[in-house]
């Protein structure tokens, strides 16, 4: 695994940020920069289940399985994958989910005089350091747009 770090900064106060990136609608705007049909499913409370989830090409479920590590409102979100949604079933075990299994993607969310400083790490695997540097800028920048309207 190897820990990815991206950061941006916002002309929008720091509990405005928090909800656009978490807000149902808003999250499927932001996160559309990796999948259109990206949306979630579940709580972001802490210690609650989510899924991330799409459509593929086929237009079947897709996603992820995670776990809210943590979340202290306006200051951080702590996310720990743990499995995949393979056709809308729920895979946690198995080659699958052995590469990256137990992988966390963390947001801090930082007032900068009215500002939001949010940085971002993720864990991730070779195989998507190049998507995500792709990906993650651009999902941020959308954040940014939508937060700052």
């Amino acid at each position: 695994m190897k820990k990815m770090n991206y950061q941006i900064t916002i002309d929008s106060p720091v509990d405005h940020v928090f909800n656009t990136m978490l807000g149902k609608e808003t999250y499927k705007q932001w996160t559309a920069a990796f999948n259109p049909t990206s949306d979630f499913e579940g709580s972001w409370e802490k210690g609650a289940k989510i899924y991330f989830t799409g459509t593929n090409k086929d237009g079947e479920k897709e996603g992820m399985v995670a776990e809210i590590a943590d979340h202290i409102p306006n200051k951080y979100i702590s996310i720990r994958h743990y499995g995949v949604l393979d056709k809308g079933k729920e895979i946690t075990e198995g080659p699958a989910v052995e590469g990256w299994a137990g992988s966390f993607e963390n947001y801090s969310f930082m007032d900068i005089d009215g500002k939001t400083l949010l940085k971002v790490d993720v864990d991730t695997n070779e195989e998507y350091l190049d998507y995500f540097d792709e990906a993650w800028p651009k999902a941020l920048q959308i954040l940014k747009e939508i937060s700052e309207k």
